[in-house]
């Protein structure tokens, strides 16, 4: 399949690959569909694409590659939501807050957005954890 996106122009995408937000991305709620797609020559960051709205694309990126020590615990709704039975099918991604000065570039840890990789249903979700914040720069030099 083939969608347009006004930013990234045409790209192509199989069905299956559709992520499916039952209860909309917060601040995104109308929208439910979702594609994963890798930016190869900005690794490790991807972009999750709306398509239901070709303005509306966000850039991810794993907070395992530039925090190792990050921990989430998924409460029984999510789990249940999500139809999660094993570990295996969770990928957790964070957005990202691009800045011309790379030292401002930050990702959202309070804001994970899990997603069941056998069916493809994605949820975002607000940990209580107050060690992770919203704003985390993703080089801890600065």
């Amino acid at each position: 399949m083939k969608f347009i996106s006004k930013v990234h122009g045409e790209i192509e995408y199989d069905e299956n690959n559709i992520i499916t937000f039952n209860k909309g991305i917060p601040g995104f709620n109308d929208l439910k569909k979702f594609i994963l797609l890798d930016l190869q020559e900005y690794e490790p960051f991807q972009l999750l694409q709306s398509l239901e709205d070709e303005e509306i694309a966000l850039i991810v990126t794993s907070p395992y590659v530039f925090f190792n020590d990050y921990e989430i615990k998924l409460n029984d709704e999510t789990i249940n939501n999500l139809k999660i039975t094993s570990s295996e099918q969770v990928n957790v991604i964070t957005t990202v807050t691009l800045n011309s000065d790379v030292n401002k570039i930050t990702t959202n840890l309070q804001g994970p957005i899990v997603i069941n990789t056998s069916n493809n249903l994605g949820e975002q979700i607000i940990l209580d954890d107050s060690k992770y914040k919203v704003k985390s720069p993703l080089n801890k030099e600065v």
